[in-house]
């Protein structure tokens, strides 16, 4: 879209292109304490709880006369319900209240030349836009007085605190780590506050444990590719895995590359089950037939349990109702048997004699929306709102971009159908039984000893995000370009994105939640922009590991120990070979293979409706800047030489295979098969 007048910020108008009027606020603020916790008790320590619980009744006082002075006559004394933006931690975005719901920030945007006057700020700002100017005019009297100073104190006593904690780096010996990867889960978390229909209070206790990211990224917006980059530490852009065609894995991660393999070789008793690679879910199971694990990099893997009979339709609750909901049980689906499974396994934590490293892969909410009806019936189809979706939210994207949200047949149904709010309905749902399922294993780890508990790491992550129709277009095919790739694009009427595969908001966050004794505060939320790509080294680190020299990840333990620390990295998400976004605090920049480019600014255009990257002035000093974290020499999609084994692949005349340092093989084409040297890319 061209840029809006400043009455429509942003492009938000507040419709959902039905007429129904669907807003939300996605610049969550949260304030943290920003320091790890300790248990151990300090004269430090002593000296802050006297001056907290002084400061509060001080507070108490001061701030009713301060009210008193201040307050208008007449004024109601009724307190202001609290939002989002007006607590610290998990439980300040949980504060956001049904007002809030689908709300934008309401700012409208500012011309050319005054963004080219404003310097470079963060992406989500960290006041509330709807704090009351009443509010804001109550303080407490400006003169000196005790409690200034005892404020002064307390705060004094907070910085000798975290400088303390700075220089004692924490090192658990040898722990526990508990690797929680869920399938298809986008941030619709109730804790996250981005769609608060959805209620998910195991995901909220786990997030109310340590430290959740709330701008955190996968590696690749599809499974495969992302499940590869995350568990290898290898980018898609330096593997060339880059889709789930690209099938098995294997083909491009080298045995023994894996962070399993790195912990399973240290010590680490190394157990699975579920979905943890893609198409992992027959574990060792003819393991060497179906290639999708290395049976050398764990110790256990058993295959999940059979699906139920009759097995349900891949579209169930999508575009078309799951028949069998009311007949469907909890242990029907094969993710009740995983968590089961885990449970059993954490339960053993203490009866090993080394740590154990154990990878419970949930595949909900991945279609199909099988699940029972009572997680249905907690969110009634008529009570359902859906993501705002503008008609032409389409028409500033490069082609690159329309081609790659093309929707396939299933999701041109979606809306043929009717069937918005039920595809929505059943995301919700299967996002609800995952949260049960998380509640089981959670249970189990609680009820370890604390000994125990306190040197088990708990990271979980899902492996991409998840659209449910929020990009829109309404683009006659006569009048737009093809693609340059294969195909024309084809877009009847309206049209709106579901699934994955995409460079935009939605297919890229995922929940991000680290449990780690010593390390993290409880409650905590960090808005860092950070990838998936960090956990390898950050576990490696946080277990006492050297990490490997193919890892490239950026290691976020300085964030886990302060989530309010200074940080300059950058989150990376691919899309094929070429395609990447780059996300910072504030802003998301995509670039595709043919050099078409999108600009976002989140702190006015939460859902990527304006594309900016045209606007020149400041923006493009931003993409100048974002752009330098591109992957570069991107790795070319290779194509299987059917002259050879497995294990070779052609790109062209040049022949390849990966080699066990990262390094590649090449042939000459004309020697059938025979390789000549090694190099290096």
């Amino acid at each position: 879209m061209n840029p809006p007048p400043a009455e429509q910020a942003a492009g938000l108008d507040g419709s959902n292109g039905n007429g129904i009027e669907v807003t939300i606020d996605k610049n969550v603020s949260t304030g943290t304490d920003g320091g790890g916790s300790n248990s151990n008790s300090s004269p430090l320590c002593d000296r802050r709880i006297i001056i907290a619980v002084v400061s509060l009744v001080v507070v108490g006082i001061a701030g009713g006369i301060a009210v008193a002075l201040t307050k208008p006559s007449g004024t109601s004394n009724t307190a202001r319900p609290a939002t989002a933006a007006s607590g610290g931690g998990v439980m300040g975005i949980m504060g956001a209240t049904d007002d809030d719901f689908w709300q934008s920030d309401g700012m409208a945007d500012e011309s050319l030349e005054e963004l080219q006057q404003q310097p470079y700020p963060t992406r989500r700002p960290s006041s509330s836009p709807h704090q009351s100017d009443a509010a804001a005019e109550a303080k407490p009297p400006t003169k000196q007085s005790v409690l200034d100073f005892l404020f002064q104190l307390n705060s004094e006593a907070n910085e000798e605190a975290q400088q303390q904690q700075q220089t004692q780096k924490i090192t658990l010996d040898n722990p526990n780590i508990l690797f929680l990867p869920v399938d298809d889960l986008n941030t619709w978390l109730s804790y996250t506050g981005k769609n608060p229909q959805s209620k998910t209070p195991n995901f909220d206790r786990l997030a109310a444990m340590g430290l959740a990211f709330t701008n955190a990224h996968a590696a690749s917006t599809i499974c495969n590719p992302s499940r590869a980059a995350t568990w290898s530490g290898i980018r898609p852009s330096t593997s060339g895995c880059y889709d789930n065609k690209d099938e098995p894995w294997t083909r491009f991660i080298a045995e023994g590359l894996n962070l399993n393999a790195h912990f399973k070789d240290n010590g680490w008793y190394a157990a699975a089950r579920g979905k943890t690679y893609h198409s992992s879910k027959s574990g060792l199971h003819k393991a060497d037939e179906k290639k999708t694990v290395y049976p050398s990099e764990w110790h256990e893997y058993p295959k999940s349990e059979k699906k139920p009979d009759p097995v349900p339709n891949h579209l169930a609750g999508f575009t078309q109702p799951f028949e069998n909901a009311r007949n469907y049980k909890d242990d029907h689906d094969p993710d009740w048997h995983t968590a089961s499974y885990c449970i059993d396994q954490i339960r053993k934590f203490e009866e090993r004699d080394g740590p154990t490293f154990l990878a419970c892969g949930l595949i909900k909410p991945h279609l199909p929306f099988a699940v029972p009806q009572k997680y249905y019936d907690m969110y009634p189809t008529w009570e359902i709102e859906l993501p705002p979706s503008p008609e032409d939210d389409l028409d500033d994207v490069p082609t690159m971009g329309w081609d790659m949200a093309r929707p396939d047949k299933e999701d041109k149904n979606v809306t043929r159908l009717g069937r918005r709010r039920d595809a929505v309905q059943g995301y919700l749902a299967s996002i609800r039984y995952a949260d049960m399922n998380l509640g089981r294993i959670l249970d189990a780890y609680e009820a370890l000893p604390q000994s125990e508990r306190d040197n088990t790491i708990v990271a979980l992550f899902s492996d991409h995000g998840f659209h449910l129709g929020e990009k829109n277009g309404n683009q006659d095919p006569l009048h737009f370009p093809t693609s340059g790739l294969c195909h024309p694009l084809i877009h009847l009427g309206e049209k709106r994105h579901y699934k994955k595969g995409t460079l935009w908001e939605e297919a890229s966050e995922v929940p991000f939640i680290w449990v780690v004794p010593g390390v993290t505060s409880p409650g905590s939320v960090c808005r860092r922009a950070v990838d998936l790509m960090s956990i390898y080294p950050t576990l490696c680190d946080l277990a006492g590991l050297d990490v490997p020299s193919h890892v490239e990840g950026a290691n976020i333990r300085r964030l886990l120990e302060n989530p309010d620390a200074t940080w300059d990295g950058k989150a990376v998400s691919t899309m094929g070979y070429e395609n990447h976004a780059v996300i910072d605090e504030r802003y998301r920049y995509i670039r595709y293979q043919d050099g078409s480019e999108e600009l976002y600014d989140h702190s006015k255009d939460p859902y990527e409706h304006t594309n900016r990257a045209d606007w020149g002035g400041r923006y493009n000093t931003i993409k100048e800047e974002l752009s330098a974290w591109l992957p570069k020499n991107g790795m070319r999609k290779w194509e299987k030489d059917q002259t050879c084994t497995d294990s070779y692949y052609a790109d062209n005349d040049a022949f390849v295979k990966r080699c066990e340092d990262g390094s590649f093989v090449g042939r000459d084409p004309s020697d059938s098969c025979n390789f000549v040297d090694c190099h290096e890319r």
